[in-house]
């Protein structure tokens, strides 16, 4: 099964119950494998608006890559997620990182994604549990993206998979 890598994060409400949702309804239709720290992160984009909770897992899916999306936009649907502005505050945001090494570049979706090695949530929660992976693009390896990247991620929990 393909082997992709799904970024998560929740700013508005009970931010660990959207999370542990998306996470729950994920699992029937794929297998979780890992999942990252959590971490507390500034927002990025719209700075106005409060932190968020953020995370990276690792999940085994038949699904293609659109379908795939298309699973994430109807799960952040479910778990409550309502309609605001661009990078604005949201219960549950879920974006698809890496897809094996398939390059992807389409008007709706780009994988790798187009903010992978410029925004700390999505590099340092994707390298702690794989620490190993090269951008399908430029083959280098992230860690050494990860250098020249400040961290300001703070540990909030754990999460084991489910």
């Amino acid at each position: 099964m393909p082997v992709c890598y799904i970024a998560f994060g929740s700013n508005v409400g009970d931010r660990l119950s959207y999370i542990l949702k998306a996470l729950n309804f994920l699992q029937g239709y794929g297998t979780i494998r890992k999942v990252s720290t959590l971490y507390t992160s500034r927002p990025w984009g719209k700075l106005d608006q409060p932190g968020f909770l953020n995370g990276v897992f690792e999940f085994d899916t038949k699904l293609e890559p659109i379908e795939l999306l298309r699973l994430l936009k109807e799960t952040e649907k479910i778990c409550g997620r309502r309609p605001r502005e661009r990078w604005g505050p949201r219960e549950i945001d879920l974006d698809i990182l890496l897809y094996e090494d398939n390059i992807l570049m389409l008007s709706f979706l780009q994988i790798p994604h187009i903010h992978l090695l410029e925004r700390d949530f999505f590099l340092f929660p994707l390298l702690e549990i794989n620490s190993g992976l090269r951008h399908p693009l430029y083959g280098v390896e992230l860690r050494e993206y990860a250098k020249n990247l400040e961290n300001q991620l703070k540990p909030f929990a754990c999460v084991l998979p489910l």
